[in-house]
């Protein structure tokens, strides 16, 4: 008995510190000060969050019209264009041949109507050709031929059968006057035709410069420089960034409150900014598969956004309404589960939340704390249970 007193005393004067609990240490450092914010009702817009794809508005693969070899390409891959910039250029010798061949037989068709080779009038008196005077005028004697002989026919100067013979002559000259005129209807119309060679022509060597259909950036370039193109051949790829289309699904529990026009705020990964846009088109339908309502938003684009990126977005279905709303950074997340943490009696005290709408600023909470309690602004490892003071603003 006497040996073990003697070890228990020995223990008890031991120099090892006595270890201290967690508690009595949050207590020696006393209290926390932190920021507070009595819970209110502040006006929030009704939204719907849905994700989707941003699209090009539009995207064209420029092609060549007509088949020749690439002289030069002015632009390469992200180059920005503008509507009707020179992107290409073909070898134009052959285009220019073709057009100084038409305009030769336009001149040679011309002339053999009558008008001058390279004058620009159309207008053309048929009587005047030389083709329909000259039937004119066998077409005259013929008629004064017959006159004359049915004046001898009647006086008994001349028989029957040579009054036939200048009926059947007169015949002749009407036929050869109609094929004249006829003739020189048929040159009027080569003239037209020979007309249209040459403005195809001229085309054909407009169409050797390739230029952009609209306002873009290339996406890819695919002809190179020196490279035979045929008729339709791809030269480069434009897509237009701006504005973009919002491509989204939206539930059916709640696209009957999605109309077109309503406000829509983009965001997406990696990139701070907010970016606005219009509900521009609505789908007819609601798919069979998984019921949902496509849209498509129209976002204007500052040169960030990216045609194919995942996007997160807010349609606004309704104007501002008071709702019972904390602070978003107030909230803490654990595991699922979303909480604030309200002082009672100088004390932190978790309370789960079940929240619905959310800012970049305020978060909707549907139920867990009410109007006029206190919570605490932006918590860190702020604990439940911990001792507390309000900081003064």
């Amino acid at each position: 008995m006497a040996l073990a007193g003697l070890l228990i005393s020995s223990a008890c004067k031991s120099g090892y510190p006595v270890a201290s609990t967690k508690n009595s240490s949050a207590e020696d450092s006393g209290p926390r000060e932190v920021h507070t914010l009595v819970v209110s009702e502040i006006p929030m817009e009704q939204t719907i969050s849905v994700t989707g794809t941003l699209v090009a508005q539009d995207e064209a693969t420029v092609s060549a019209k007509v088949p020749g070899r690439v002289r030069s390409i002015t632009v390469d891959l992200g180059s920005l264009v503008r509507k009707g910039q020179l992107i290409a250029e073909l070898e134009p010798r052959d285009a220019q041949l073709r057009l100084q061949q038409a305009e030769a037989s336009l001149a040679q068709a011309r002339a053999r109507v009558g008008l001058s080779p390279d004058g620009s009038d159309e207008k053309v008196n048929v009587e005047q050709t030389g083709t329909v005077a000259q039937a004119q005028a066998i077409l005259d004697e013929a008629q004064l031929k017959r006159e004359r002989s049915a004046r001898l026919f009647q006086e008994g100067v001349i028989s029957r059968a040579e009054l036939e013979a200048t009926d059947a002559a007169l015949k002749v000259a009407q036929s050869r006057y109609q094929d004249a005129v006829e003739e020189v209807r048929n040159r009027q119309a080569v003239v037209l035709q020979r007309k249209s060679e040459v403005e195809l022509a001229r085309q054909q060597l407009t169409d050797m410069t390739i230029r952009a259909p609209f306002d873009g950036v290339v996406q890819q370039k695919i002809a190179n420089l020196g490279e035979y193109l045929g008729t339709g051949a791809g030269v480069v790829s434009i897509v237009r960034i701006d504005p973009l289309r919002l491509r989204a699904e939206v539930p059916e529990r709640e696209a009957h409150s999605v109309r077109s026009g309503q406000e829509v705020r983009v965001s997406v990964e990696g990139d701070a900014n907010l970016y606005t846009g219009r509900i521009a088109r609505l789908s007819p339908t609601i798919t069979a598969q998984n019921r949902l309502l496509i849209i498509e938003a129209e976002v204007r684009n500052n040169g960030q956004l990216r045609p194919g990126s995942f996007a997160r977005a807010d349609i606004v279905t309704s104007g501002r309404n008071l709702t019972v709303a904390v602070p978003t950074k107030a909230i803490v997340s654990f595991a699922g589960i979303e909480k604030v943490l309200v002082i009672e009696d100088g004390k932190a005290v978790e309370k789960p939340i079940t929240t619905r709408r959310r800012t970049t600023e305020w978060t909707e909470v549907i139920s867990g704390i009410n109007v006029g309690e206190t919570i605490v602004i932006d918590p860190g490892n702020l604990q439940s249970g911990q001792p507390v003071k309000v900081a003064a603003e």
